[in-house]
């Protein structure tokens, strides 16, 4: 019986230490040259995504002439896919 306590209270002080341990620390605020920075690095990595798209974009047209090609050559004229158009023509 004393043992059954002792655990009960064992496992009490761990459950309430276990809440206090996972408390998120506030973020500090950020001075305008800090604000400056996180600017310039969310616009350098949206170029990098924009270009990393094109990139995408050209490399997707080159795999589907080269597969409309080879098909051209198999005797097969290569179907054309449902609603779809060309990367470079859906760009604004």
């Amino acid at each position: 019986m004393k043992t059954a306590k002792l655990l009960m209270a064992g496992a009490l002080v761990f459950a309430l230490s276990a809440g206090l341990a996972q408390a998120k620390i506030p973020v500090p605020p950020m001075d305008d040259a800090a604000k400056a920075k996180a600017e310039e690095k969310k616009v350098k990595e949206a170029e990098a995504a924009k270009k990393a798209g094109e990139q995408l974009a050209k490399a997707q047209d080159r795999v589907a002439e080269r597969y409309k090609k080879s098909q051209v050559k198999g005797g097969k004229p290569a179907a054309a896919a449902k609603g779809a158009k060309p990367a470079a023509a859906t760009k604004k």
